[in-house]
């Protein structure tokens, strides 16, 4: 399996909406094995087609991180959200930064498999969370967009520090 490149803020394939994914075949098969090898490969518990380049509504996750508990989701599409609750998140676009994000904390959400079959799920907590940031994606919405002024300003600051110490091999401090 290829271990597909991870598209890195601010590249332009990470601003865009996605559009509907309509085919099921062996190179669809090969994409949703490549984005789980990839998304194991980076330490994620999620990777969003929009993360490899590929502008398509598309996502894999496995938040309990275990070998074949995956989840490959076509199309996704959140029918009910309740509850709320703050807590860090990362992303494997914007490497080096973390921040303190509000989501919903049970979902509803219709989807297609990696068969194309339609399905129904009530995600909840972590699980609910990592959905929610993964559509962000599809959505061409990043971490730090749901931050404006000064906060946005300390992450993008936070990203490229980290980026610099990344380049030189300095840890950061």
């Amino acid at each position: 399996m290829a271990k597909l490149k991870i598209r890195i803020y601010p590249d332009p394939a990470l601003a865009q909406e996605t559009a509907p994914h309509t085919t099921f075949g062996p190179a669809d098969q090969q994409l949703f094995d490549d984005m789980i090898e990839t998304m194991y490969a980076s330490d994620g518990v999620g990777l969003a087609a929009p993360q490899a380049g590929i502008l398509k509504r598309i996502f894999v996750c496995c938040p309990s991180m275990k070998r074949g508990e995956e989840f490959v989701m076509v199309n996704p599409r959140i029918e009910s959200s309740s509850g709320e609750a703050v807590d860090a998140e990362g992303c494997l676009s914007l490497p080096g930064i973390s921040a303190d994000i509000t989501r919903a904390t049970t979902l509803e959400l219709t989807y297609q498999n990696r068969y194309g079959n339609l399905c129904r799920t009530t995600a909840k907590d972590f699980f609910a969370r990592v959905i929610q940031h993964e559509m962000d994606h599809l959505n061409g919405k990043l971490l730090i967009d749901h931050f404006s002024g000064r906060k946005r300003e300390e992450l993008l600051k936070q990203y490229d520090l980290a980026k610099a110490a990344e380049k030189t091999g300095k840890p950061r401090t």
